[in-house]
């Protein structure tokens, strides 16, 4: 019988959660093809899925790592393109996993405003109003730079006719914010389509009494 060292047990867990992520992320509609990537950190490793490579065909053995600088440390295949979209969340935020998708109302937002209109406290769960990014070609030190900007006190945010970017302590949290960014973005869309009518916005005092109220919110103990 053969022993794991611990961390490698939990690299090859967080990849496993990795993958499954990205998965989701395909199967929910967030992503199409290899678009979109999804990375996780463990201590100084940041674990990221490759370019151009099916989700569905990634296994145990597809593992890709970098360090924090962006020098790869693990795995033969190629790191996704937007590596330094996902490396500035890293360095500039206590962030534990990263989602970034192509989902298709949210991105139709990001073309739109340079915030996302506040019709549903939902917009409490990503820290208040949620920004767009300045456009900038994907994979430049220039769009995580203006990512950066929009996610200032936010745990989300649009890339202007790109997509989604979301974080969090865990790839679930990371993974829920980008579902709830794009339901968002889906519900204005929806309501601010009706012929002759603008949807009512939760004001600033609103939105603080639910920021307020999610700090209690689930199960205790």
């Amino acid at each position: 019988m053969t022993h794991q060292h611990p961390e490698s047990v939990d690299v090859d867990q967080a990849w496993r959660d990795l993958v499954g992520t990205a998965r989701r992320s395909a199967a929910d509609g967030l992503v199409v093809g290899t678009s979109g990537n999804v990375s996780a950190r463990v201590g100084e490793l940041v674990l990221v899925t490759p370019s151009g490579v099916p989700y569905d065909r990634l296994g145990p053995e597809d593992a890709v790592g970098v360090d924090l600088a962006g020098r790869q440390v693990l795995g033969a295949l190629k790191p996704t393109s937007e590596l330094p979209l996902h490396l500035a969340v890293y360095r500039f935020t206590g962030a534990a996993a990263v989602v970034h998708t192509h989902a298709v109302h949210a991105t139709a937002v990001s073309t739109l405003v340079t915030e996302v209109p506040v019709v549903h406290y939902a917009a409490a769960l990503l820290g208040g109003p949620v920004r767009t990014a300045a456009y900038a070609r994907y994979g430049t030190p220039e769009l995580a730079e203006a990512m950066l900007e929009a996610l200032r006190d936010r745990t989300g945010c649009l890339l202007a006719n790109h997509g989604t970017v979301t974080y969090g302590d865990t790839l679930d949290q990371a993974y829920e914010r980008t579902a709830q960014l794009e339901w968002l973005c889906r519900l204005w869309l929806t309501a601010s389509s009706v012929p002759g009518r603008t949807p009512a916005l939760l004001d600033e005092g609103q939105l603080a009494e639910v920021t307020q109220a999610l700090k209690g919110y689930g199960q205790s103990g």
